[in-house]
């Protein structure tokens, strides 16, 4: 059992949100581009379209047909880095208030992130 010391009070609000495009920034993918698909916050993962390819030995079942499938694997949030919409390049993520409204930013563009 956890003691009180190693319960995290809350999970921590992360740079990249589903639907994001990212760019991998380390690793054997490194400089691709995809759109974020799965974010778990408390592991501080999220899962990429079509980057850090896996392959599973799936069992047949009576519905699926079983072999091996590749799919997307998590990858830690630090290897990522979104994409700013105007130039393309990979980009920091600012937060500011705009209307009284929390918004997320390109530091590198100033351009409001969707």
């Amino acid at each position: 059992m956890a003691t009180k010391a190693q319960t995290k009070r809350h999970t921590p609000k992360l740079h990249i949100r589903r639907g994001d495009t990212v760019m991998v920034l380390a690793g054997d993918d490194k400089g691709k581009t995809g759109e974020v698909t799965q974010v778990f916050p408390d592991k501080m993962r999220a899962i990429v379209e079509g980057v850090n390819i896996v392959k599973k030995h799936v069992k047949a079942t009576q519905t699926e047909e079983g072999g091996i499938q590749e799919m997307s694997a998590s990858m830690h949030i630090s290897n990522l880095a979104v994409v700013d919409p105007k130039t393309g390049e990979a980009s920091r993520v600012g937060r500011k208030i705009v209307d009284g409204k929390s918004v997320r930013y390109s530091k590198k563009s100033g351009n409001i992130i969707n």
